[in-house]
């Protein structure tokens, strides 16, 4: 990566600069060395204040550190170094310009990975009806994530956790016991939401119906019942409709693992044994929770999640449940294991800390789910655990990793990361197109399976495909459905991840500005000119340390601007590989895509004379190659032509 080059040359020549001060033991601690690339382009290609850092330490006027360094910089062997030039400017700045002609020639690769395994769990949806529009920004996140984390070498295995033993599927099967529906339907997930919503009305007219679902959940956690059977029918066939519905927007998993595996095969009675060896698991005598099994929480903890106590919440898919208590409910007093029970027995399981394990089987293609009659598969057994699940799940996250530490494993609760991200809910306008009363005048609306209000994945993918279809001129490229799935997905992307998403219909089907389709036009286009290039393309890349100019005083803006975005690629890459953020990529792309769009303007390229040629040529290849590598990552399509 550029920036580390630099960052090293920055380190060794202030070493030599202490050496012969005769101060370099006069460091407490180490400086810290930063880059960055300035804003304004005349301050040159990176910056750092490295220089009043060290003043401050070494009690020097910034101005004279900074020489110092910029002396010892430029002592080096100049036919491997890629600075060209090096400005001090008050009150102490060392800016610094690239060689590009030696940048073009050198192939920077990534820090090497550690080598650890990495489980990431992701999707997670009550397979109790069709997924809508919150549960897609889920599956984008994730599986970008794992895209971004495998482009940085990291071996990565992928979860879906099917939760079929929890309230949203008992309501399902009560409602296919009480409800009759004749309407037409394309998917029996469609026919479920309907039913769902439906059922859950039902309860506020008819309570007795809460006791036949408390039946229900107790003969889907016992199984080998007509009731349960029902479920897990149920419940497969949902899964098959997410997954394949997933595969539009290109994302797939390794592994799906049951919850009623984990139950039924005795992977919480393993982890019960062990959470009974700990002091903060218990089970109540008096009060509201009377019969339950408790684990109590920090004093932290108590204080930090005063806000999250209250009723179980719909969806926990996206929302995990919550018990009337500081402290966590693992088993009700009724004997049902609460969702956070089950995660605590997954997690152990994940990280190879329990003394069972699971057998597999195919469920389709190279995707493999647990199976009480399948075969032994190497899965889990996880260094480190990333989990996507939105921010109203860091309680019981929390609580989860309190478990594992508990029970001594500390390492491995430092290594459970929670990717949280923000709610998708629905603007006045997409609200009131469904129906809703907003006359209380809120900005967005959330949506609710209960009430059946929500924008199903397959609607809005009809209707993108529409918008697209109407709007192409020529459809002899890309079908429209996967421009619109392509669409869709960035548009979930590219929000920050506490981000609140307010889905708009209006916004959503966009396909100018900051969208998925501008990203695909701008590569489309710059593979259209290497085409008609031919082979002057290839001749350009063989030719280059020829063809660039050696600083930016000898390009045009536009030039500069585009290789200057290009050189930093990398970095981006690492840095959100490091610290999660699959947004950062979005918006590294969008740039790029505007500043090769900005020079095509302004820039002739294959009219431009026989001296600028080439060097035209092999720019609009290099951003070529770039961008479809962070298209890659984002898990959107990189098309020859439109």
């Amino acid at each position: 990566m550029l920036s580390q080059w630099i960052i090293t040359r920055l380190e060794k020549a202030v070493s030599r600069m202490l050496e012969e001060m005769e101060l370099s033991q006069s460091l407490a601690a180490p400086i810290k060395v930063r880059v960055e690339q300035p804003a304004s382009l005349e301050h040159g290609d990176y910056s750092t204040n490295l220089a009043m850092q060290l003043a401050r330490v070494l009690r020097l006027r910034p101005m004279q550190i900074a020489e110092q360094i910029r002396n010892k910089l430029e002592q080096r062997d100049q036919a491997d170094d890629l600075i060209a030039n090096i400005e001090v400017i008050p009150p102490g700045f060392i800016n610094l310009f690239i060689h590009w002609p030696r940048w073009a020639q050198r192939t920077f690769t990534l820090p090497e990975a550690s080598g650890d395994k990495i489980v990431v769990e992701h999707t997670s949806i009550n397979p109790n009806k069709s997924a809508h529009i919150g549960h897609l920004r889920n599956s984008c996140i994730g599986d970008t994530l794992v895209r971004l984390l495998r482009r940085n070498g990291c071996r990565v295995e992928v979860h879906n956790y099917i939760d079929d033993l929890g309230n949203q599927l008992a309501d399902t099967v009560v409602g296919i016991l009480n409800t009759s529906y004749t309407m037409e339907y394309d998917r029996f997930g469609d026919y479920c939401w309907d039913l769902y919503s439906s059922i859950n009305k039902e309860y506020e007219v008819n309570p007795k119906l809460l006791e036949q679902r408390a039946g229900v959940l107790h003969a889907l956690e016992e199984g080998n019942t007509n009731v349960s059977w029902i479920g897990l029918l149920v419940a497969e066939r949902i899964v098959r409709e997410h997954i394949e519905e997933m595969k539009s927007f290109g994302i797939e998993y390794d592994l799906l693992v049951w919850e009623s595996s984990l139950v039924r095969e005795g992977f919480w009675s393993s982890a019960f044994r062990l959470l009974q060896q700990t002091s903060v698991f218990y089970q109540e005598t008096k009060g509201k929770l009377a019969g339950c099994w408790v684990l109590r929480s920090s004093p932290s903890e108590a204080v930090n999640n005063r806000e999250n106590t209250g009723e179980e919440l719909e969806e926990p898919g996206e929302v995990r449940d919550r018990e009337h208590s500081l402290d966590k409910v693992l088993i009700r007093s009724n004997g049902i294991l609460t969702y956070t029970a089950k995660d605590i027995a997954y997690h152990l399981w994940k990280y190879g800390l329990l003394d069972k394990d699971f057998s597999y089987k195919r469920f389709e293609g190279s995707l493999w789910t647990t199976d009480s009659n399948g075969d032994y598969k190497e899965y889990g057994k996880a260094d480190r655990v990333i989990n996507v699940i939105d921010r109203r799940q860091e309680y019981p996250q929390a609580v989860v990793k309190q478990a594992l530490q508990e029970l001594g494993y500390a390492q491995q609760a430092e290594k459970l990361n929670h990717v949280s991200y923000g709610v998708v809910s629905l603007s006045p306008a997409a609200a009131a197109e469904l129906g809703v009363d907003i006359s209380a005048g809120k900005t967005s609306y959330a949506m609710s399976g209960r009430q059946g209000i929500g924008i199903k994945i397959s609607t809005l993918l009809d209707m993108m495909e529409t918008v697209i279809e109407n709007k192409r001129s020529d459809k002899s490229g890309l079908s429209s459905r996967i421009i619109a799935a392509a669409a869709i997905r960035y548009y979930l992307l590219r929000f920050g991840l506490q981000t609140e998403v307010v889905f708009d219909l209006q916004q959503a089907t966009e396909i100018s500005g900051n969208t998925g389709v501008y990203l695909l036009y701008s590569y489309a286009r710059a593979g259209s000119l290497l085409n008609k290039a031919g082979k002057e393309a290839a001749k350009a890349e063989a030719d280059i340390a020829l063809q660039v100019p050696m600083s930016c005083g000898e390009m045009e803006k536009a030039e500069y601007v585009l290789i200057r975005h290009l050189s930093i690629w990398l970095d981006v890459l690492h840095t959100a590989g490091k610290e999660l953020t699959p947004h950062s990529i979005c918006t590294y792309a969008h740039e790029l895509a505007t500043a090769f769009n900005n020079f095509y303007a302004a820039c002739p390229i294959l009219k431009a004379d026989s001296e600028r040629r080439p060097f035209r040529i092999w720019l609009t290849a290099k951003f070529k190659e770039t961008l479809g590598d962070a298209l890659q990552v984002l898990g959107l399509p990189t098309p020859e032509r439109m």
